[in-house]
């Protein structure tokens, strides 16, 4: 079998499981989403590194619902830089360091009755648990995208001693194995073909078209952000103005 098989099939089938065994949990997120944006407040979204990219994925972005808001700290996803300013070794360094994550939500005015989702392979860096262990002091609900086989595996790097599937509210498990890549290759040590990425990202839309399908049971259009290149432009760049329009409405009332 060709390798680009053999990795397609990989993630295909991990995509699979998460379908048949993270049903329950996808509802139980997406409820907590609704419930959040419902009562005029905000999704935060949140993660470092690779776990970024699905936190910036849930707004602005087409498909995508006004409520959700991500937490984008410029030095938790500039890490593919290996020589320079900003760079990997300081992002290494630096969410690895207790009371930054404290620091990031400070400059974020959150509710209790807001919700957030962490979105972190490992579950197991400091940040990431300074960040969820301050939004539930606060009072409100988290729901943590994380690898079980990995998290459950490894000691936690937090002096709370805790990992992040022991804080959340609800845990979405991706279960992509402790080294993320999937794929061994003879003759290499490590393997290849790197999946976690793919998997949350997937994990992330679902959540807010679930998200969305739910504020429509509970009588609430949601506002969707429009594709410009594909749809009527004056109309599709009319309506995201009116979604951005939203967004700054929830976040001035603060």
């Amino acid at each position: 079998m060709s390798m680009t098989d053999r990795y397609f099939d990989s993630l295909i089938e991990r995509l699979e499981t998460v379908r048949e065994t993270q049903r329950d949990a996808l509802d139980q997120a997406a409820e907590i989403c609704a419930a959040a944006i419902a009562a005029d407040g905000l999704v935060f979204t949140f993660g470092t590194g690779h776990g970024a990219f699905p936190a910036l994925e849930s707004f602005p972005r087409s498909g995508t619902i006004v409520g959700f808001r991500p937490i984008p700290e410029s030095t938790m996803i500039s890490f593919h830089r290996v020589w320079g300013d900003m760079g990997a070794r300081q992002y290494r360094f630096i969410h690895a360091q207790e009371g930054y994550g404290t620091a990031i939500l400070s400059s974020h005015q959150l509710k209790a009755t807001d919700a957030m989702v962490i979105y972190s392979h490992s579950g197991i860096n400091a940040v990431v648990l300074d960040i969820a262990l301050a939004v539930k002091d606060l009072g409100m609900k988290l729901v943590a995208v994380t690898s079980l086989p990995h998290s459950s595996a490894s000691p936690a790097r937090h002096s709370s001693g805790k990992r992040l599937y022991e804080v959340a509210d609800v845990v979405i498990d991706t279960g992509v194995p402790k080294a993320d890549a999937a794929l061994a290759v003879e003759g290499m040590r490590h393997p290849v073909g790197a999946n976690s990425t793919s998997i949350t990202i997937a994990i992330a839309h679902a959540i807010n078209a679930l998200t969305a399908e739910r504020l429509v049971a509970r009588g609430i259009e949601p506002m969707v952000m429009v594709n410009p290149n594909t749809a009527d432009k004056a109309i599709a760049d009319k309506q995201n103005d009116a979604n951005y329009a939203e967004l700054w409405r929830r976040l001035k009332n603060r």
